[in-house]
């Protein structure tokens, strides 16, 4: 078993190899939180880059709820064409393309200026920081109801426009992580208490998207690891999960780990079992895998060749990158080809650990801004110019964002 080795899922679709193109949000909406020119021209230097398999960043199913004001919002079929040649963009090198479709919960801005909704009324915890975060509100049934409508309408979209599939975002703290965490969800009714009900939201998702796509769309769940932070989402709980998605029709699990709060998908991992510092979550793909009925992929710091095989020779079925091929997008194509690549960010190592984690994003973004004007990559940027790069541009995205949201309320 190699990288280079085709991939059947159960749908019985094939992916061309074991690599993936990890989601990354690039903030690149147009004026009508769409897919901009310049992020058709990114997708273009992934689609030639070799990965068997694409991921979007973020795509919201509702445009109320943002991880950020940059984010593509796909709700209705207004801007469905615009979708359709991203799709045929990230297709065209042979590649599957996967939508990956998601809803903030309590990590949105507040300067967005709507309304945050969450399983529970409990804030981000970032200290000083925190204030920046929209304080949300406890979801209502018929809320709840909305949301699982939501994903299933923007994964029949998503299918409509060419896409080749779907990842459910289930991690990273946003809300259908903070649904599974018991740190979040506090809640007494059917969607909180036990690990059952904590999960329902994502099973209920998972069957409502299934049943209005096509059989050989793939379904895939973006889960955690675990969430890092005492009294969290364990691992042996995402165990319980997979088992719980394994008669669902699942596709394809990718596993990470962390949130905002604890950021482990930025190489903060605490198991302490690590490849190298690199394949931060392997351990635990290789202990979920023992109950998995589906591909099983894990995604964090993986940058070099040889880790890569080590991931898929141990049993793993998929490596997914996102650093790595934000500074060299045709990655899998130099490995295939026999070079040694392995593009690395400096460390950043400010004692403030949620603004390490800000400069660090800050730095991604910088270098997919550059691929989507076909410049040049910069890894060695400073992390504060880098960061004061991506303030500022968040405040014009913002803007634009408040005029579009008001545009839509008329």
């Amino acid at each position: 078993m190699n990288v280079f080795d085709t991939l059947m899922l159960p749908n019985g679709s094939t992916i061309k190899n074991r690599i993936a193109k990890a989601a990354m949000e690039e903030n690149m909406a147009d004026a009508d939180q769409a897919p901009s020119e310049e992020l058709m021209h990114l997708y273009q230097a992934w689609a030639d880059g070799g990965a068997g398999l694409i991921i979007t960043g973020n795509v919201m199913v509702d445009g109320r709820a943002m991880t950020g004001p940059g984010g593509v919002v796909l709700q209705d079929e207004q801007q469905l064409d615009k979708f359709k040649r991203w799709a045929r963009i990230g297709r065209s090198g042979g590649a599957q393309f996967w939508l990956q479709i998601n809803h903030p919960g309590r990590q949105m801005q507040a300067n967005l200026g709507q309304k945050a909704w969450a399983p529970s009324a409990i804030p981000l915890n970032l200290g000083k920081m925190s204030k920046h975060f929209a304080t949300p509100h406890a979801m209502t049934p018929s809320v709840i109801q909305e949301v699982i409508q939501r994903f299933a309408r923007t994964a029949r979209l998503g299918e409509q426009a060419g896409f080749t599939g779907v990842e459910i975002h289930a991690a990273h703290g946003y809300l259908l992580s903070q649904f599974l965490s018991p740190l979040s969800n506090q809640r007494t009714d059917e969607w909180g208490g036990s690990l059952e009900n904590r999960a329902r939201l994502l099973l209920e998702i998972v069957k409502a998207v299934r049943a209005v796509v096509s059989p050989g769309f793939a379904v895939a769940v973006k889960l955690n690891s675990a969430d890092f932070q005492r009294g969290g989402f364990t691992a042996d709980e995402a165990r319980q999960v997979v088992a719980l998605l394994n008669p669902l029709g699942v596709d394809l699990v990718e596993l990470s780990g962390g949130s905002y709060e604890v950021p482990a998908m930025q190489g903060e991992a605490r198991d302490g079992r690590t490849l190298a510092r690199e394949a931060y979550f392997v351990e635990f793909a290789r202990d979920i895998q023992t109950v998995a009925r589906m591909p099983v992929m894990v995604t964090g710091g993986v940058r070099r060749r040889p880790i890569a095989e080590m991931v898929v020779q141990s049993g793993v079925d998929m490596v997914g990158i996102g650093t790595a091929l934000a500074i060299a997008p045709s990655l899998p194509r130099d490995w295939l080809q026999g070079q040694d690549n392995a593009p690395q960010l400096p460390p950043i190592t400010w004692k403030n650990k949620a603004m390490a984690s800000l400069a660090n994003m800050a730095v991604v973004k910088f270098q997919l801004r550059r691929l989507s004007r076909a410049k040049k990559t910069e890894p060695g940027i400073s992390p504060l110019r880098a960061l004061i790069v991506q303030q500022l541009a968040s405040v014009c995205r913002t803007r634009q964002y408040r005029r579009w949201i008001a545009k839509e309320a008329k």
